[in-house]
């Protein structure tokens, strides 16, 4: 049986990865695990000062890294063509697509048109328009890996966040039927359903954040990252299709 060291992360060097939402939490931790594993990592986010801090804090942990990025929304058409135009001149390319950016919301009734449409644009149109942009790439050289970032939302549906439940929603069956479409292509799509994890998105403070994850209520975003580590190191012909991680002691 082939050495466990030499199965996981091994196909990551000078791949072309990008991380949409890449500056913190989830999609930090993604960036520094598969920086250090030697990929070729492009990172964004809408913050000007927690890119230039996420990207600062990348080179200092791994000096040689080669980390691409430039502050972007990806609710933003203009700023979507930007992160393509690094991918194609700087990266030369993309081999695996990690769409991570989201944003919370409350219930139904207690949001505006413009709340709810700005979620929407982030959390579905945001998705949708870099699988477009990735798949159409990836498709020429029959090859490629888009990993889609949900939540166990989709399926629990809380009442106090009935908005962010319906974009999470969304994103499971789109990515069931992405992978339908792309898979022929060469194309591998995973959808990732985390539960409660540590991040600027929870509305506990960070005291809080750590206590629930001693008490196994919540998990850190390293968990999540070494999950898609997983899910990067298969072979061609097997694909992790959905993976949901919880809490040992969340009850959905």
């Amino acid at each position: 049986m082939e050495q466990l060291t030499n199965y996981f992360g091994q196909n990551i060097k000078d791949k072309r990865i990008v991380i949409t939402g890449g500056t913190t939490g989830i999609g930090k931790a993604i960036a520094d695990l598969l920086v250090s594993l030697g990929g070729r990592v492009l990172i964004f986010g809408r913050d000007h000062e927690d890119f230039k801090n996420a990207v600062a804090d990348i080179k200092q942990q791994f000096p040689n890294s080669q980390v691409y990025g430039t502050p972007a929304d990806v609710s933003k058409k203009e700023d979507i063509a930007k992160i393509m135009e690094i991918v194609d001149n700087e990266l030369g390319g993309i081999d695996i697509l990690i769409n991570n950016a989201a944003l919370s919301a409350e219930g139904i009734t207690k949001s505006t048109y413009e709340d709810y449409q700005y979620v929407i644009d982030t959390n579905i149109t945001g998705y949708l328009a870099f699988c477009q942009e990735a798949s159409s790439r990836m498709k020429i050289q029959k090859s490629g890996h888009i990993i889609n970032i949900g939540s166990m939302s989709a399926e629990s549906r809380e009442a106090t966040s009935t908005i962010y439940v319906a974009t999470k929603s969304a994103i499971r069956g789109f990515s069931t039927s992405l992978r339908k479409e792309l898979n022929p292509l060469g194309i591998k799509v995973s959808l990732i359903e985390p539960g409660a994890v540590t991040s600027d998105m929870q509305k506990s403070s960070k005291a809080e954040q750590q206590e629930k994850i001693e008490k196994l209520e919540m998990l850190k975003a390293e968990d999540i990252a070494m999950s898609i580590l997983f899910c990067l190191s298969q072979p061609k012909r097997c694909d992790i299709v959905t993976m949901q991680i919880r809490p040992h002691l969340q009850i959905i």
